[in-house]
C-alpha cells in the first residue's frame, strides 16, 4: 500500500500542483510557510475526508478561488485507486473513488491507512482530555469503520439533547427520546474504546521498554465517563436519567464518552502530572508507534506516514529508534533542514524543495 502520486488544484497556497512519489520516503524540504504541511494535508484528506489542521472545509481553498481539487493515485493490493475530493466555498465537499459518487466517509476509511506524527502529538500526554479521545477517535475510525458510524451517531444526539436542554420547558418524555439514543450509540463507544486501549496497551508497553532501554514501564488505563457493568447501554441509561435534573439545570449534559480520559503512567506514576518532558515524549512517542503496529496486527498492511517537522522535536536517540522503526513503511517527512546522522539512514526515497508553493526534485 502506498500513495503514488497527488494532483492538486486552488488547494491552500497551490494553484496547481501535480507530482509523484517514492514508494519509500518522500521528504518535502523547505523553510516555514511555504507549503510543507498542506501538502500533507493534502495526502491525508484523501485517505481520512478531513483535514487535521481544521474542521473548515472551505478554508482548504486558495484564497480568491470557488473551489478546490485533490486528486491521489494510490496503488493497495497491486492495483491502483483514484481518489478525488472537490470542495467548494459554501463548504460543501464532493468525493469519489475510481470515478464512482463516495456517499459515506466509512467507504474511504478501510481502504487506505494513514498515521500522521505532529508536533501536538508529542503533547497527548500532558494535554487536555480531549486530545487523547481524538487520538482514540481517530484510530479506531480507521481499523473500525463501525466506529465511525457509531462515534458520529452519538456526537449527533449529544448535539441535539444540548440543544433541546438550552430550551425553557424541557419535557421529561422528550428528552427520554434523547437518552435512550444517547445511551444506545455511546455504550457502542465506550465498549470500542476500552477493547482499543486494552491491545494498545499491550503493544505501547512494549515499545516504550525498546526506547527507554528497559528503564520505564508505561501503562494505559481508559478512564471511561460512567462506571459500567455487563449492560454498558442501561447503566449509561440510568446514569442520565438519574442525573437529569442536574442537566436541565448546567443546560448540558454532563456524562458520557464525550468526557472520558486516558491515564498514561510510567513506573506507576501519572505522566501527565509527575512525568519529566523527555517522559512525557517518549510516552507519546511509543503511542503513535503502536498505532502503526495496532494497524498491521489488525489488517495485515503498513500504513502510510506523516511526520510533519516532528524530527525537530526529538533528541538524537528518538530520532533514530523512530526512522528505525519505520524503514518499510512509505513515509512523508516534512523538515527545514535535512542533515546529520539520521538523515544518512533514511531508506532510499526523494528530496522535493518546496517554496511559496512550487515544488521541485531535488533528488
Amino acid at each position: 500500500m502506498y500513495i503514488r502520486e497527488i494532483e492538486l488544484k486552488d488547494f491552500r497556497n497551490y494553484r496547481e500542483l501535480k507530482v509523484s512519489f517514492s514508494r519509500h520516503v518522500n521528504i518535502f524540504l523547505g523553510n516555514n510557510a511555504q507549503g510543507k504541511t498542506n501538502l500533507l494535508e493534502g495526502i491525508y484528506l484523501n485517505a481520512m475526508a478531513r483535514s487535521f489542521k481544521t474542521t473548515r472545509d472551505r478554508e482548504m481553498i486558495r484564497f480568491g478561488e470557488d473551489f478546490c481539487k485533490i486528486r491521489t493515485v494510490s496503488v493497495i493490493d497491486d492495483e491502483e485507486q483514484t481518489t478525488e475530493i472537490v470542495i467548494t466555498k459554501d463548504g460543501k465537499k464532493a468525493i469519489r473513488l475510481d470515478g464512482m459518487k463516495v456517499c459515506r466517509t466509512s467507504q474511504l476509511l478501510d481502504r487506505m491507512y494513514i498515521i500522521i506524527f505532529s508536533p501536538e502529538d508529542l503533547k497527548i500526554v500532558k494535554d487536555e482530555p480531549e486530545k487523547r479521545r481524538k487520538f482514540i477517535d481517530r484510530e479506531l475510525c480507521q481499523i473500525k469503520p463501525g466506529y465511525y458510524s457509531d462515534l458520529s451517531n452519538y456526537k449527533k444526539v449529544l448535539r441535539q439533547r444540548n440543544t433541546y436542554l438550552k430550551e425553557t420547558d424541557i419535557e421529561p418524555s422528550v428528552l427520554d427520546i434523547w437518552d435512550f439514543e444517547l445511551a444506545k450509540y455511546g455504550s457502542k463507544v465506550i465498549l470500542k474504546r476500552k477493547e482499543f486501549i486494552d491491545k494498545i496497551n499491550t503493544i505501547s508497553s512494549r515499545i516504550h521498554e525498546g526506547i527507554s532501554g528497559g528503564k520505564e514501564k508505561l501503562e494505559l488505563k481508559y478512564e471511561p465517563n460512567i462506571d459500567f457493568t455487563g449492560n454498558t447501554e442501561k447503566d449509561y441509561y440510568d446514569l442520565l436519567v438519574s442525573e437529569r435534573n442536574d442537566d436541565i439545570r448546567n443546560r448540558t449534559t454532563g456524562r458520557g464518552p464525550h468526557k472520558d480520559d486516558l491515564k498514561i503512567s510510567g513506573n506507576g506514576a501519572d505522566l501527565r502530572k509527575f512525568g519529566s518532558q523527555g517522559q512525557q515524549r517518549t510516552a507519546a512517542l511509543s503511542l503513535k508507534l503502536s498505532e502503526i503496529r495496532l494497524i498491521e496486527e489488525e489488517t495485515g498492511e503498513k500504513p502510510v506516514l506523516l511526520l510533519d517537522d516532528v524530527l525537530s522535536e526529538l533528541d538524537n536517540e528518538r530520532q533514530t529508534y523512530l526512522i528505525n522503526s519505520l524503514g518499510e513503511n512509505q513515509m512523508f517527512i516534512t523538515t527545514a533542514d535535512l542533515s546529520g546522522k539520521v538523515a544518512r539512514s533514511l531508506p532510499e526515497g526523494k528530496v522535493f524543495k518546496i517554496s511559496s508553493g512550487n515544488v521541485e526534485i531535488e533528488i
